[in-house]
């Protein structure tokens, strides 16, 4: 079956100690308080410096068994010249002990500058660097490119080429689109909002909330537009990943449980 799951953004950030943590929690507890009230959290501490095997297999034993991380890649294999000459920086990202994350291990984000352009070769060229497994693992990978020049057509063909995902992204920075180029979907709300009662304007959880559920179940959402045709073919169910990251930041753990109640509420009785 399908999972959706639904995080934030890493797990420490000082205001949360007052609007999300209880008072007095241990800074070595959060991550465990955190993972028992989401389903997924987005490490972000890994896109700034390497982590080691150790702090991932931390992690790992810190949250419940059905709880998924996705990782944020290091900087340096996206911020180069090049992209397609990323290949030594992903190799020593991904062998800085990633895989020690085990079955908790989801997609990885590559997320490039603003300022990088589409180049079609170069970016083919990354594509191709990203191994489908590790240490015997499948992987999956999403790319965050923000440049306008990749609201094109030719980006969503290699993108399903490649079977990598395209952050879907809710923000005033970014244009919004719906193409689905996985067979997973990677979207990134960025509109928490420290004066809506749950954190996020709740007609826009609810859309967003029937958006999530559509696509899990290989359903249309006609809402959203669109850079190419779709793939033709039979109806395809997806697991969901979705992360709210920015904005009014101390909301995201607000707006996370407030999708995470719909989504609950809308599953058919046993």
């Amino acid at each position: 079956m399908p999972q959706t799951r639904v995080g934030i953004g890493g797990w420490t950030y000082g205001p949360w100690r007052r609007s999300f943590y209880p008072p007095a929690l241990p800074h070595a507890q959060e991550l465990a308080y955190a993972a028992g009230r989401l389903t997924s959290i987005e490490i972000n501490g890994t896109f700034y410096r390497h982590q080691g095997q150790a702090s991932f297999a931390a992690w790992r034993d810190a949250v419940p068994p059905d709880f998924v991380f996705a990782v944020k890649a290091h900087r340096a294999t996206t911020y180069g010249r090049d992209p397609a000459a990323a290949g030594p920086a992903i190799a020593t990202f991904l062998g800085s002990g990633l895989s020690a994350l085990g079955e908790k291990l989801g997609p990885i984000l590559w997320q490039f500058p603003h300022t990088k352009k589409f180049d079609p070769l170069s970016f083919e060229a990354f594509l191709a660097l990203l191994p489908p497994r590790i240490d015997g693992r499948p992987l999956r990978h999403a790319v965050e490119a923000r440049h306008p020049s990749f609201a094109d057509p030719a980006w969503i063909d290699l993108a399903r080429r490649y079977n990598v995902g395209l952050a879907i992204i809710d923000s005033d920075k970014h244009a919004l689109h719906g193409d689905l180029t996985a067979d997973f979907v990677y979207v990134r709300l960025q509109r928490n909002e420290a004066a809506a009662p749950e954190g996020y304007a709740s007609e826009a959880l609810d859309v967003w909330a029937k958006r999530l559920r559509a696509w899990a179940a290989g359903k249309k959402v006609p809402d959203l537009p669109m850079l190419a045709a779709p793939t033709a073919g039979p109806a395809q169910t997806r697991d969901v990943f979705a992360y709210f990251i920015s904005g009014d930041k101390e909301r995201a753990p607000d707006a996370a449980q407030a999708m995470i109640s719909r989504l609950v509420a809308a599953r058919p009785s046993a």
